[in-house]
């Protein structure tokens, strides 16, 4: 596991389990925290570990039978009364079932450790998620605080003007907008309220003040191969090895279901404490105690009871084949929407980010100056400003969008992409 998650994210192995607290406000922070603290992670590796204790289990012979007979009326023979008897029998398995026991909670095991590695990798993801939607909100808001002071900052202007005899309406038509932009900024404000408690009970952290606004750096264009990642998918993905264990472990039963219509061997040894003869006289062997051994086969007789269990290995088997066909489906349809929206992502970094930004701002400042001269209206100081506005806020949730759909694919193929650095 170590290993494994060390190469996702880039981090040193001592601080990914030193790590006590959230201590920065990088993603590498608040994986190391997730990771090292999140309750639904330790559970997973618990369960691995609970699984590995099978495995000695079932390579393990039955317990064997110790009996212990004392006769109240002792049977009489000809070397003397039988008083005890004790009888010793270890069931052996037929060849093989030990063995496929064996293999099947050996698959079991390794098929949680992937499930493990796989809910670390959901674990990054969601995180990482929720880490660039709170990166977004802190621009949003950033954003929206600026718009409405730019707002506010025309109001005295045009109070102004309506004392000077101006139409009253443009200045309603203000208000109204300062309003709106007001209620936008409270209801991110919420947000960001109920973002961080998320984020909080995900890194485990405790309840209290909200998260410290994380550090983002404008993501940089990609260009990515997507049958190398097709193909890495298939490859490396735990989720598709988990299902490839239960194969196997599949697979395993299937042969100890066969396996049943054999007999199971039963070895013993039998004790008899004989007790002094009362003829007279004693035999010479008299008081002698007895031993013997004995052996014995169980026999499988249900025959519609072993043809169902066969029955029932070879559909388990089947259903774990489909099931493995399935998630390839569904993982290699999510890599392909995943690159899709990395895509549209950058496609709008490019389109805000060279062009319609700067448009957009020259046209607030252009409009800004010309009402100040009373050379425009106050509605187009509206309409330019919250155009810019909305281009603002597109291009901050493009570079999330982009952050996003990265992490996605970086986990979904399980390794670091080219020019990726977290």
């Amino acid at each position: 596991m170590q290993r494994f998650i060390l190469l996702l994210i880039g981090l040193s192995a001592p601080a990914l389990f030193a790590e006590e607290s959230l201590k920065g406000n990088k993603l590498e922070d608040y994986l190391q925290r997730a990771l090292s603290a999140n309750p639904d992670l330790q559970q997973f590796e618990h369960r691995y570990q609970a699984a590995k204790q099978r495995i000695p289990q079932m390579s393990a012979l039955p317990d064997p039978m110790l009996q212990v007979t004392h006769f109240v009326e002792p049977i009489q023979t000809r070397t003397g009364p039988q008083e005890n008897a004790v009888v010793f029998n270890q069931r052996i398995p037929w060849f093989g079932k030990i063995k496929h026991r064996e293999w099947a909670a050996s698959a079991e095991a390794e098929a949680l450790w992937f499930a493990y590695q796989n809910r670390q990798l959901r674990l990054v993801r969601e995180v990482s998620t929720l880490f660039y939607e709170y990166a977004y909100l802190q621009q949003a808001l950033h954003i929206t605080r600026e718009n409405l002071a730019l707002l506010k900052s025309i109001e005295p202007i045009a109070e102004t003007r309506v004392k000077a005899g101006a139409s009253l309406n443009s200045l309603l038509r203000l208000k109204v907008e300062i309003g709106k932009t007001d209620d936008r900024l409270q209801s991110l404000a919420q947000k960001q309220v109920a973002l961080s408690a998320t984020l909080k009970a995900m890194l485990a952290l405790p309840e209290g003040d909200l998260l410290p606004w994380p550090m983002v750096d404008e993501t940089q264009l990609l260009s990515l191969n997507p049958e190398k990642l097709q193909a890495d998918l298939l490859r490396e993905n735990p989720a598709l090895h988990m299902l490839e264990q239960k194969i196997i472990s599949a697979e395993a039963r299937k042969t100890l279901a066969d396996l049943e219509r054999y007999p199971d061997v039963v070895l013993g040894v039998n004790y008899m404490q004989i007790g002094d003869s009362e003829m007279s006289p004693p035999p010479m062997d008299s008081g002698q105690d007895a031993w013997g051994v004995t052996a014995g086969i169980s026999i499988p007789l249900w025959w519609n009871k072993n043809k169902a269990t066969r029955a029932e290995a070879q559909e388990n088997l089947n259903a774990s084949e489909q099931e493995l066909r399935q998630k390839q489906n569904m993982l290699k349809a999510e890599l392909t929407a995943s690159l899709t929206l990395l895509n549209d992502a950058q496609r709008r970094l490019i389109l805000y980010g060279d062009d319609l930004l700067d448009l957009a701002q020259q046209s607030v400042d252009n409009s800004f100056r010309a009402y100040e001269v009373d050379q425009t209206g106050i509605l187009e100081v509206i309409d330019s400003e919250r155009s810019l506005l909305e281009l603002q806020l597109l291009y901050w949730r493009a570079v999330s969008d982009a952050w996003q759909q990265r992490i996605r694919i970086q986990t979904l193929v399980n390794h670091p992409l080219d020019g990726v650095n977290l």
